[in-house]
C-alpha cells in the first residue's frame, strides 16, 4: 500500500503539493447537495435528485487518456490505441500545473475504496473541484465506515480539476485536442484529470487501474460486466458495452444485485469493484426499468438531463443535451442489492451484443473456445452518446467488451477467462443479441426486452439444458430451437428475414468483419481460440 502522508488533512494536501484555501473532508451527501445548490451548480428535480451539467464533455474522451510509460508499465501495458503513453516528466509537469491552478481554491476531498472483497481492497482519496463531483464519488465508490476513515491510508489518489485546461500539445496532451486529459501514473499511483467535468472519467480511471493490478499481480479476472445472484446463490454475469443492457438486465427484482458494471472473478468469488450504479437514463420509464427509476431520489445525481417545460420533472426522452444522460446512485438505492457486494463463482455468463446487422441469434450457447473468441472480439454497436462524437449506433468490436479500459493485451484477459472455464466446467456461456431482428439497423426492429428477459430467465433456470440445439451455419454457435415464453420463429435469425439470400450475404459480410478484426490478435491466440472463428458459407 502507498501512503499519502499522515491523517492530518492539511498535511495530507500539502504533501500532495496542494495549497488550497478550503478543503471539505468527507462531507455527507446532504451537505454536498446543499453546497452544490448554494454555488448555483445544480438543482433538485421533483424526486429529490440533484441535477447537474457536466459542460462540454458529456461522455468519456478515450483519445485523451494517457498512461505514464515507466519501469512498471513499459513491458506490461499493451501500447498503442487505447493506451497512449505519457512520459514521467510530462506527467510531473502537468501535475504541478494542476496544483498551481487549484492554489487558493475550495476543494472537496473524499476517502473511499474499490473492491468489495477485502482481500483486494484498494483505498482511494479523491480531490474534486466541485461538490457534486464529490457526491458522485460517494455514490459510485465503496464507502468506508467513519472508523475506517480515521485509520486507512490511500493507495491511489484521484485529482480532478475540470477548470484546468491544458494548452493542446503541451505535457504530452493531444495537439489537436481540447486541453482535456486523464493521465494515469502507476508509479506515483495518481489519476490526474483536467479539462473535463464528466464524472465517468474518475470511475473508469479506477477501473483501468484494477484492470492492470488484478490480472497482472493477482491472476484475478477483471470484468466490464454486471452481476446478480439468485435465491439459491447462483451468480450470473452480464458483459457488454455501455447501453447494451448490463444495468437493465441485471436489475432483476427476483435476484439480488451484486453490481451493475465492474467486477472481479477471483478463486471462489465474484466481487463488485464499486458501491453504486451509473445508469444510462435516456428513455427511462417506471414501466420498463422500475428499479432504476425508483433509485433516482435524494442523494442520487442526474447528469445532463432536461426538465419538462415549466416543471422539475425530468423528460427522459429528451436527448437534446446528450443521448448519454446518466444517473449515479449508491447501490443501496436498489432494494434487493446485496451487501457486501460479492458472491460465489458464476453459473451463467451472458455476452450482450447489440448486433446492428441483425445476423446473430437472440440467444445462443458457446463452447469454451467460442467464449474466448467472442470475448476477445467483443462485437456490438456503440450506443449514441456514450463517447464523444457518437450520435447514432455504430458497428464496432471492443475486446473483452471494454477495450478502452484494458491496459494489458486482450488475450491476457481471454486466457484468464479460459482458465476459469476449465476450472468450472459447469459454467454456461451465452451470447445474447439485444440488437436487431428481421433485418439490419434501419430495416429490422430492435429485439424485444420482454423476450430477452425471458431467454435469460430460461437459461438461468436451467430450462434450456435439455432442448434441441442447432449450430448456426456461419458462426457455429448453438441456437436453442425452443425457449419458454419466446416465439420459436425469432430464435433462428435467418427465418425472420423476408429475403433469405440477403441474410446469407450479410452473414458473410459480418463473418468477414469478425475475421478481419481478430487478425490483430491472432498471433497471440492459441489454436483452440482460432478454431472458433466464423466460417464463411458459400452462396449462389
Amino acid at each position: 500500500m502507498q501512503e499519502f502522508g499522515n491523517k492530518n488533512p492539511s498535511a495530507n494536501l500539502a504533501d500532495l503539493g496542494l495549497n488550497v484555501a478550503v478543503a471539505h473532508w468527507n462531507l455527507s451527501p446532504e451537505e454536498l447537495v446543499n453546497k452544490t445548490i448554494e454555488l448555483g451548480q445544480g438543482e433538485l428535480n421533483d424526486t429529490g435528485a440533484l441535477c447537474v451539467s457536466t459542460g462540454k464533455f458529456t461522455g468519456r474522451s478515450p483519445k485523451d487518456k494517457f498512461t505514464v510509460k515507466d519501469a512498471i508499465t513499459e513491458n506490461s501495458v499493451s501500447w498503442g490505441e487505447p493506451n497512449f503513453p505519457m512520459s514521467s516528466e510530462d506527467f510531473d509537469g502537468l501535475y504541478k500545473e494542476v496544483c498551481a491552478y487549484l492554489e487558493g481554491k475550495e476543494v472537496w476531498v473524499r476517502d473511499a475504496y474499490a473492491c468489495a472483497d477485502p482481500q483486494y481492497r484498494l483505498n482511494i482519496r479523491v480531490v474534486n473541484e466541485a461538490p457534486w463531483a464529490n457526491l458522485f464519488c460517494n455514490d459510485l465508490f465503496l464507502r468506508p465506515t467513519a472508523e475506517e476513515i480515521t485509520t486507512q491510508n490511500p493507495d491511489w489518489l484521484i485529482l480532478q480539476a475540470p477548470g484546468y485546461i491544458a494548452t493542446p500539445g503541451t505535457f504530452g496532451t493531444r495537439a489537436d485536442g481540447k486541453g482535456n486529459f486523464t493521465a494515469v501514473n502507476f508509479t506515483r499511483r495518481i489519476i490526474l484529470i483536467g479539462g473535463s467535468a464528466y464524472t465517468g472519467e474518475m470511475k473508469k480511471g479506477i477501473f483501468g487501474v484494477l484492470n492492470f493490478v488484478l490480472p497482472h499481480n493477482h491472476s484475478v479476472l477483471s470484468m466490464h460486466c454486471s452481476a446478480n445472484e439468485g435465491k439459491n446463490g447462483d451468480v450470473a454475469l452480464f458483459f457488454g458495452l455501455s447501453g447494451t443492457g448490463k444495468t437493465t438486465l441485471s436489475a432483476d427484482p427476483n435476484r439480488a444485485l451484486i453490481g451493475d458494471d465492474e467486477h472481479g472473478w477471483a478463486h471462489g468469488s465474484v466481487f463488485n469493484f464499486e458501491g453504486g450504479c451509473y445508469a444510462k437514463v435516456i428513455d427511462l420509464s417506471a414501466e420498463k426499468e422500475p428499479q432504476i427509476y425508483a433509485a433516482i431520489k435524494p442523494n442520487a445525481l442526474l447528469e445532463n438531463i432536461v426538465f419538462k417545460a415549466g416543471t422539475k420533472t425530468v423528460d427522459y426522452a429528451d436527448g437534446s443535451v446528450t443521448e448519454n444522460t446518466r444517473a449515479a446512485y449508491p447501490i443501496y438505492h436498489i432494494p434487493n442489492a446485496k451487501e457486501p457486494s460479492y458472491g460465489g463463482d458464476p453459473k451463467n455468463i451472458f455476452f450482450l451484443t447489440c448486433d446492428a446487422f441483425g445476423i446473430l441469434p437472440p440467444i445462443s450457447k458457446l463452447t469454451k473456445a467460442q467464449a474466448m473468441y467472442h470475448f476477445i472480439s467483443g462485437y456490438t454497436a456503440k450506443v449514441a452518446g456514450t463517447e464523444v462524437g457518437v450520435t447514432e449506433p455504430q458497428t464496432t468490436f471492443s475486446a473483452c467488451f471494454g477495450r478502452v479500459f484494458l491496459p494489458l493485451h486482450p488475450t491476457k484477459y481471454a486466457e484468464l477467462l479460459g482458465k476459469k472455464l476449465e476450472e468450472h466446467s459447469d459454467v454456461n456461456v451465452w451470447l445474447i443479441n439485444t440488437g436487431w431482428s428481421g433485418g439490419a439497423y434501419g430495416v429490422g426492429s430492435r429485439m424485444s426486452l420482454k423476450y430477452t428477459r425471458a431467454m435469460i430467465t430460461a437459461a438461468m433456470n436451467g430450462e434450456l439444458n435439455n432442448v434441441e440445439y442447432a449450430a448456426h451455419p456461419v458462426f457455429g454457435v448453438l441456437v436453442p430451437q425452443t425457449c419458454p415464453n419466446v416465439p420459436n420463429e425469432i430464435l433462428n435469425p435467418r427465418d425472420t428475414w423476408n429475403d433469405k439470400e440477403a441474410y446469407d450475404k450479410k452473414a458473410n459480410e459480418l463473418a468477414g468483419l469478425f475475421v478481419k478484426n481478430f487478425s490483430k490478435y491472432a498471433d497471440q491466440a492459441n489454436d483452440e481460440i482460432l478454431s472458433a472463428a466464423p466460417k464463411v458459407m458459400e452462396t449462389a
